[in-house]
């Protein structure tokens, strides 16, 4: 039951912090800087917040204090970039800390880790098409602080390594490495795609629901058929979807689906490779995603430069996770 709480709270404060992005009255320049300064604290903080938070013992806590943090950043009346800081660190920590927790509770299965992010496309999609809507988002995100304040302590929770299960190596740098750079350079190529077929509301939530999908299914898969499977079945078929038939949607859609079936697979490979740092892990993969969206909406690529740049950056995300899974020996293990 944590888990709905949580995975919905995602839902919630991603919506909330778009929210308060698009109705603080800001337009061109301010806008902009608004945009870059809330994705900057809230996604390439994360990591830096994962090692605090890997040393506080309640991460509950933090969580409820990062979702008050989202309420009074969208409620305060304060100035417009002023409001934006506090949601997106308030975003960042709940990243962190909810992370935490899904992954102490998750038994060392990666199932629990898909259903924990997926929500959080929808609620960036909502925020977007309807930002008047902050008010009510707000009063369910203080339902949610309640409830997971009541259920969390009621979870049962174990390490999802036992000492003899985990490899020699502690901490397999290379795959830590890799992981990380995959996160980085997948967004390149997932930020170069254009979707012409993406007009109006109802296709943005349609891509949002197979994106959704995609995530809480990746977790499933993995923990049935294991991380390299997984990938190998999804990979190299998103991208040339993804390269080839961006133009055509039930394709495309396709493509973004099985993109996003490796997106807990990775999460959860960099947890196996350093499980005592759980926060750390989580935020790590998330800091490094906005420089390589960044760096991708930058590329003004079309043709086959652009379908080089899709292939070869989804190919490089599957050779660090059938790599890692290989130096984690994980595959004996399941």
């Amino acid at each position: 039951m944590a888990l709905c709480f949580n995975a919905f709270a995602h839902f919630l404060i991603d919506a909330i912090s778009i929210t308060t992005l698009f109705s603080a009255g800001l337009t061109g320049e301010a806008l902009t800087l608004a945009v870059v300064v809330y994705n900057t604290l809230a996604f390439s903080t994360q990591c830096l917040v994962g090692l605090a938070v890997d040393r506080c013992t309640k991460p509950m806590q933090l969580n409820i204090l990062a979702m008050l943090a989202v309420i009074l950043g969208f409620a305060l009346p304060l100035p417009a970039l002023a409001r934006v800081c506090i949601v997106g660190l308030g975003n960042s920590l709940f990243h962190v800390a909810g992370g935490t927790m899904t992954l102490k509770s998750s038994r060392g299965r990666a199932w629990k880790l898909g259903l924990f992010v997926a929500p959080g496309a929808f609620g960036v999609t909502l925020g977007t098409a309807y930002p008047v809507y902050g008010w009510y988002l707000c009063a369910a995100l203080a339902l949610c602080a309640i409830g997971l304040a009541y259920f969390w302590p009621r979870t049962p929770m174990t390490l999802e390594l036992l000492p003899e299960d985990l490899p020699q190596e502690r901490l397999p740098l290379l795959a830590v490495v890799l992981l990380t750079l995959a996160v980085a350079v997948r967004a390149i190529g997932g930020s170069a795609l254009r979707f012409p077929w993406k007009t109006g509301a109802g296709a943005a939530f349609l891509l949002t629901a197979f994106v959704f999908a995609g995530k809480a299914a990746g977790g499933f898969l993995c923990d049935r058929f294991g991380a390299g499977r997984t990938a190998l079945l999804s990979i190299p078929l998103a991208a040339l979807l993804s390269a080839f038939f961006p133009e055509h949607a039930a394709l495309s859609l396709l493509g973004q689906f099985l993109l996003n079936l490796s997106m807990p697979v990775t999460l959860w490979l960099l947890y196996e490779a350093m499980p005592d740092s759980p926060a750390f892990a989580f935020g790590l993969a998330a800091s490094a995603l906005w420089p390589g969206t960044i760096a991708g909406m930058l590329f003004q690529l079309t043709g086959p430069a652009l379908w080089c740049c899709i292939i070869l950056s989804f190919l490089f995300g599957l050779g660090a996770i059938l790599y890692s899974e290989k130096k984690l020996n994980i595959r004996e293990r399941i």
